[in-house]
C-alpha cells in the first residue's frame, strides 16, 4: 500500500520487519507499550486513550484488527473504514510509533511476539482478564487500564448518524 511519506514507516505489514525494529528499541532501552483495537471511526476518546497509553513508555505499538477480524467481532456492517484508512489515521497521531495489523480475534499471538513492557486496555476490562496479561506479567511487565472518555464511542457515533 502506498502511504504518504511522513507516515509510511509507522505501518508494519510484516512481522519480520517488526522483529528488527523491536530489537533496535530493546538495545536502546526503550520501554515498549502495546495496545490494540479496531479504531474504526477515530474520535476524541481514542485520541485521549492512545495519548495516555503512549505516556506510559517511550514507544507505542498499536495492534490494529484487520477488516475481516473487525467483521467477525462487530458484524457485517463493520468496519466503516477499511484497515488501511484506519492505519493511516492512527499513524498520523504524533504519539503512535508503529501500527501492526493482526488477523485473529484477539492480539494474543501479537503480544507473545512483541513481549511489551506495558500492556494497556480500557478500564472496562479487569487487568487479569486482559488478553496477554499472563505473558506481560511473567516477564515483569505492567498491565494497566485507562479510564475511557465518557460520551465517545464508535457505536454512539454510528447511532447519532442514523
Amino acid at each position: 500500500m502506498n502511504y504518504p511519506a511522513f507516515i509510511e514507516n509507522k505501518i508494519i505489514e510484516n512481522r519480520e520487519e517488526l522483529k528488527n525494529i523491536l530489537s533496535v528499541w530493546r538495545f536502546k532501552g526503550e520501554k515498549v507499550v502495546f495496545t490494540n483495537g479496531c479504531f474504526d471511526i477515530l474520535h476524541r476518546g481514542h485520541a485521549e486513550y492512545l495519548a495516555q497509553a503512549a505516556s506510559l513508555g517511550s514507544k507505542l505499538v498499536v495492534g490494529l484488527n484487520t477488516d475481516s477480524s473487525v467483521r467477525r467481532l462487530k458484524g457485517e456492517t463493520r468496519p466503516v473504514n477499511n484497515q488501511y484508512a484506519r492505519a493511516l489515521l492512527l499513524s498520523s497521531l504524533l504519539f503512535t510509533d508503529k501500527i501492526v495489523f493482526f488477523e485473529e480475534d484477539t492480539p494474543l499471538e501479537l503480544i507473545r511476539y512483541i513481549q511489551p513492557d506495558v500492556l494497556v486496555k480500557g478500564s472496562d476490562y479487569k487487568p487479569e482478564d486482559i488478553v496477554g496479561y499472563d505473558i506481560v506479567k511473567s516477564k515483569g511487565g505492567e498491565v494497566i487500564t485507562i479510564d475511557l472518555t465518557q460520551g465517545y464511542s464508535t457505536t454512539s457515533i454510528l447511532h447519532k448518524l442514523k
